[in-house]
C-alpha cells in the first residue's frame, strides 16, 4: 500500500541526515510519504558518522547502546540487525587528585577513601532511588545541583559531582533541570547484569551500521538522499511552506521537516514569525572539541572514567575498545564548553596536546611509542543547557507556519539525554504528525 500511495502524494523535504532526520524519512516511507533528504555535510550520521581515522572506521564522537534503549531494539528488529547487537560487561572509574579507583558499584563506593560513611550512604540511597523512580514531573521544577546537595550532602558532591558539572557547563552549572541528572543517572544504573555488573551495547561495524541499514531501506522505498546541499532558505509565503532554496535554486515542498540545531533555524528562515525567534534564540547550547587517540595499548581497563583533578580541565574520558573491541586502543577525550567560551578558540593540536598529558596523568606508563595517532573533531551544537521547566521554553514541533515541523537531537528528547536510541524514537513520533 505504502509503494502505491508515494505516487500520488507530494514529497516531503527533510533536512539534516542525523538519525533523527533518517528516522522521519523512513516513518514517513512506511507510512507512503515520499521524501528527499538534504545534508549539509558528505556522508549522513550527523555526530553518529563515522571517519576514517588511521586504517580504522570509528565515530567522531562515542556512543554506546544501554538497556533501557528501547526504541534502538525496535528498530534493529524492523532492519533485520538484532545479531549485530553485542552486550559487553564494562567497568566505571574515578581518578581524583592522581589516584584511579575502582567506580559504579556498591562495593567500589564503600572502598572509596575520601569520602566519610555516611556520604557514601547518601551517595548510596540517591543513586538506587534514581533507579527506582518513575515520574520526573516534579524534578522539572528543581535545579539540579540543589537536588544532588539536598540528598547526597556537601562533601559527596564536591568530590564527586562538581567537577563533572563546571567542566562541562562552566556558568551554567547553577541552572540545570533535575529531571535532565535523574534521567543520565537512571540509564546507566538500570543498565546492569546485577547490582555489581554494569553491561553496555554497541553495534557490530559501530553505528555505521544502522546508518548503513536505514539508508538502504530509505533508498529502496524510494526516498532520495541529497549530501552536500546545505540548505539556504526555507521560503515561506503567507504563513505556509514553499519550498526550499538550495544553491540558489528554489525546490518546491508544501512540507518541510527540520532536525538541524534548533539555533540555525533563525537565519535559515527569514520569515520565521518573532515569537518562535525569540524562543530559540534564548536556548543555551554547548559546544564540543573531542579528541580521539589511537593506542598500542589500554590506558586502564575502565569504560568510562569520571575526572576530579585540579590539574585537568576535562570531566572524564571514554575508553571505547573496553567496550567494542578493536584491534587497537580508541580513547575518546571530551571537551565540552559553551561556544563562546575564550578556549574554543584553541587550534585542535593545543586540544591534542593537553589530552595526551592527561592520559599519562591516568596511566604514568604510557610513552610516546604507544600513541598511534590523534584527531580532534568540534561541533558547535553538542549538547543542550536544559533549564527547569525545559519544556515551556521550546517552541512547539509543528511550528506556527503550515507545512513546518521542526525539533532537533539536543532539546526535544528532554529529560532524556541525547542519544541514537532517542533520535530515532522522536524522529518516528515527528512522521506521525502528518497523520
Amino acid at each position: 500500500m505504502a509503494e502505491n500511495t508515494q505516487h500520488t502524494r507530494p514529497r516531503v523535504a527533510i533536512i539534516g541526515g542525523g538519525p533523527m532526520g533518517l528516522a522521519v524519512a523512513y516513518e514517513l516511507l512506511l507510512r507512503g510519504h515520499p521524501v528527499d533528504i538534504y545534508e549539509a555535510g558528505p556522508v549522513l550520521g550527523g555526530m553518529s558518522a563515522a571517519f576514517e581515522f588511521s586504517g580504522t572506521a570509528i565515530e567522531r564522537y562515542y556512543h554506546f547502546i544501554c538497556a533501557t534503549d528501547e526504541s534502538m531494539f525496535a528498530l534493529l528488529r524492523e532492519l533485520d540487525l538484532e545479531e549485530a547487537l553485542h552486550w559487553q560487561p564494562t567497568e566505571m572509574g574515578y581518578f581524583i587528585d592522581g589516584e584511579l579507583h575502582d567506580w559504579g558499584n556498591p562495593v567500589a563506593l564503600l572502598k572509596l577513601p575520601h569520602l566519610d560513611l555516611i556520604s557514601k550512604f547518601r551517595y548510596g540511597v540517591h543513586a538506587y532511588l534514581s533507579t527506582q523512580r518513575r515520574n520526573w514531573a516534579s524534578l522539572d521544577r528543581l535545579e539540579a545541583t540543589r537536588w544532588l546537595r539536598r540528598w547526597v550532602g556537601d562533601r559527596a558532591y564536591d568530590l564527586l559531582w562538581r567537577k563533572l558539572f563546571e567542566l562541562k557547563f562552566y556558568e551554567h552549572t547553577d541552572r540545570l533541570s533535575a529531571a535532565w541528572i535523574w534521567t543520565r543517572i537512571k540509564r546507566v544504573g538500570t543498565s546492569r547484569y546485577n547490582l555489581m555488573q554494569e553491561k553496555l551495547g554497541y553495534l557490530e561495524g559501530g553505528s555505521q551500521t544502522l546508518l548503513d541499514a536505514l539508508q538502504a531501506q530509505i533508498e529502496a522505498r524510494g526516498g532520495r538522499i541529497h549530501l552536500n546541499r546545505p540548505v539556504e532558505e526555507v521560503v515561506l509565503r503567507d504563513g505556509a511552506v514553499q519550498g526550499l532554496r538550495i544553491a540558489g535554486e528554489a525546490s518546491p515542498y508544501s512540507t518541510v521537516f527540520s532536525t538541524v540545531p534548533l539555533p540555525l533555524l533563525p537565519s535559515m528562515i527569514p520569515d520565521l514569525p518573532a515569537s518562535v525567534r525569540e524562543q530559540i534564540q534564548a536556548l543555551e547550547n554547548l559546544a564540543v572539541v573531542c579528541v580521539i587517540f589511537k593506542l598500542r595499548r589500554p590506558v586502564s581497563d575502565k569504560f568510562w572514567v569520571n575526572i576530579n583533578d585540579q590539574r585537568m580541565d576535562i570531566p572524564g574520558i571514554v575508553e571505547y575498545t573496553n567496550l567494542r573491541p578493536m584491534d587497537a586502543h580508541i580513547v575518546y577525550v571530551p571537551y565540552y564548553m559553551p561556544g563562546d567560551n575564550p578556549k574554543y578558540q584553541d587550534n585542535n593540536q593545543a586540544f591534542i596536546d593537553r589530552a595526551w598529558r592527561y592520559l599519562q596523568m591516568i596511566n604514568p606508563t604510557l610513552q610516546e611509542a604507544d600513541r598511534l595517532d590523534a584527531y580532534a573533531s568540534r561541533y558547535r551544537y553538542s549538547q543542550p543547557v536544559c533549564e527547569p521547566g525545559h519544556l515551556q521554553r521550546l517552541p512547539p514541533v509543528d511550528l506556527p507556519i503550515a507545512g513546518l515541523y521542526a525539533a532537533d537531537t539536543s532539546y526535544y528528547y528532554y529529560p532524556e539525554d541525547r542519544g541514537i536510541s532517542e533520535s530515532v524514537r522522536y524522529g518516528r513520533a515527528m512522521a506521525r504528525f502528518l497523520e
